[in-house]
C-alpha cells in the first residue's frame, strides 16, 4: 500500500512530465492530453491531503518551460559552544535553520548570508557546502513540491539579533536539546549530520 508522501511524489512526476509535455507539444490534441494530466496530478495530492484541487493548482505559477526542482537553502551557523542557530518561523511556529528559496540573482552563498541577515540579524560568511538533500528521499513531511535542499556551513562575522515580521525568535541550541522542529524545513538528523561535518572540518559533502 503506498503512503501519501508516494502518491505525492507520483503526482510530482505526473506534473513535471505534463509541463514538459505542454511547453514542447505541437499538437491540440497532446495538449488537451498534458492538461488533463495536469488535473489528475492536482486530484492525487487533493485526495492525499484533503487540499481542494482548485487550491493545490494556485500553489503553481504556470510556466512554458522545463519543468525543475525547487531549491532551498539552508545555512548552518555554529557559534563556540558549538551550538546551533534555529529561528522560529510564524508560519508554523516551529524552528528551522535560518534560510528559504533561492532567490534569482543570487548565488547559493548570497542567499545563505542574505537569508541569516534578514532572519537574525547576525552577519555571516560562507565556508564551504556541506550537504545537498533530495528531500523526497528524508523523512519530511510530503508537501507539493519536489525540493533539493542545500545546507552551507556559514561563520558568525557580526551583527546582532534584530526583529523581523516573519521570525518569532532566534537563538542557539545544543543540539541535543533542539527546540520542536519545523520538519519540512530541517529534520533532527540533519542537524546533528551537520553537527558532525562541521566539527571534523573535512571537505565531504553528502550528496543524495
Amino acid at each position: 500500500m503506498q503512503t501519501n508522501k508516494e502518491l505525492i511524489l507520483l503526482a510530482q512526476r505526473i506534473r513535471a512530465l505534463s509541463q514538459t509535455g505542454l511547453t514542447y507539444s505541437l499538437s491540440e490534441y497532446d495538449t488537451e492530453r498534458y492538461e488533463e494530466l495536469l488535473d489528475i496530478s492536482n486530484q492525487i495530492v487533493s485526495l492525499s491531503t484533503g487540499i481542494d484541487p482548485e487550491s493545490i493548482n494556485a500553489l503553481y505559477i504556470p510556466l512554458k518551460e522545463y519543468a525543475t526542482p525547487k531549491v532551498d537553502i539552508r545555512a548552518v551557523v555554529f557559534n563556540e559552544k558549538d551550538e546551533i542557530l534555529l529561528v522560529k518561523e510564524k508560519a508554523d511556529g516551529l524552528w528551522a535553520l535560518p534560510g528559504g528559496w533561492s532567490d534569482v540573482g543570487y548565488s547559493p552563498k548570497e542567499v545563505a548570508q542574505k537569508e541569516v541577515k534578514e532572519e537574525t540579524g547576525l552577519d555571516v560568511t560562507p565556508v564551504r557546502l556541506l550537504a545537498v538533500m533530495d528531500m523526497s528521499k528524508h523523512s519530511h513531511p510530503a508537501i507539493p513540491f519536489y525540493i533539493y535542499k542545500f545546507f552551507i556551513l556559514c561563520e558568525q562575522i557580526g551583527g546582532e539579533f534584530t526583529e523581523t515580521f516573519d521570525i518569532l525568535n532566534k537563538g542557539f541550541f545544543d543540539i541535543n536539546k533542539l527546540p520542536p522542529l519545523s520538519l519540512e524545513r530541517v529534520l533532527p538528523q540533519q542537524i546533528k549530520m551537520m553537527s558532525e561535518y562541521y566539527k571534523t572540518n573535512a571537505n565531504t559533502v553528502y550528496l543524495d
